[in-house]
């Protein structure tokens, strides 16, 4: 089996992260992430684009969002330096999509789906430990002491925007912006769907399953 080339695909709260990690445990791939992919190129030269700051991190010590033409060459350089890999938070829309199809070659698109429901009530009760980055729940994944992290012993907190107000619209947002994407996708014989509501053991036989159908 060569490396596969995955993209995980699922709303905030899917568990895209858990399955990540052993996606890239499990093939030995690389984990790339937008997140990273930026925070990892912060000091990027840019100033040829035109734009109004001459690096990525111009942008995010602004607040402001990096344009897709900048996202699109820091990721496509990650993906470029990887021998195989599972793609989460990429792409956000239909033209960084269409600009990740014309570079490289997905062997599997996994999407996990999850009711709004139940995002609900893993994103509200998600708690995160400020100083390792831990996370816990309040129902699904308790520390041993309540309220404590178990790595480090600091006092966990809830995100701001792990609240259910922000969390309807994290989701409203998400709806708006990236299920085109989805359907974008559906039609590919790299696509399959996955019940992501089941512990994550079960999830992850079927994101297992999937990708090895699809990278024999």
């Amino acid at each position: 089996m060569s490396s596969p080339h995955v993209l995980l695909l699922g709303a905030p709260g899917a568990g895209k992260g858990t399955q990540s990690k052993r996606i890239a445990d499990r093939f030995g791939v690389d984990h790339i992430t937008t997140g990273d992919a930026l925070r990892n190129n912060k000091e990027m030269d840019i100033s040829e684009l035109g734009f109004e700051y001459d690096t990525p991190g111009g942008f995010m010590d602004a607040g402001e969002l990096v344009p897709d033409e900048v996202v699109n060459e820091i990721v496509v350089t990650a993906l470029g330096n990887a021998d195989g890999f599972v793609l989460d938070g990429y792409p956000r829309n239909i033209e960084q999509a269409e600009f990740l199809d014309d570079r490289t070659a997905l062997d599997a698109v996994v999407r996990l789906g999850v009711s709004d429901d139940k995002l609900i009530d893993r994103l509200t009760g998600r708690r995160v430990c400020p100083s390792c980055g831990v996370n816990y729940h309040v129902e699904f994944d308790q520390p041993e002491e309540t309220g404590i992290c178990d790595e480090c012993g600091t006092d966990l907190e809830q995100r701001e925007d792990d609240t259910e107000e922000t969390v309807r619209e994290r989701l409203r947002v998400f709806a708006e912006n990236t299920e085109p994407v989805i359907e974008y996708y559906r039609d590919s014989d790299a696509y399959v769907e996955i019940d992501g509501e089941g512990s994550p053991d079960e999830v992850w036989e079927q994101v297992e399953a999937a990708i090895e159908a699809r990278n024999p």
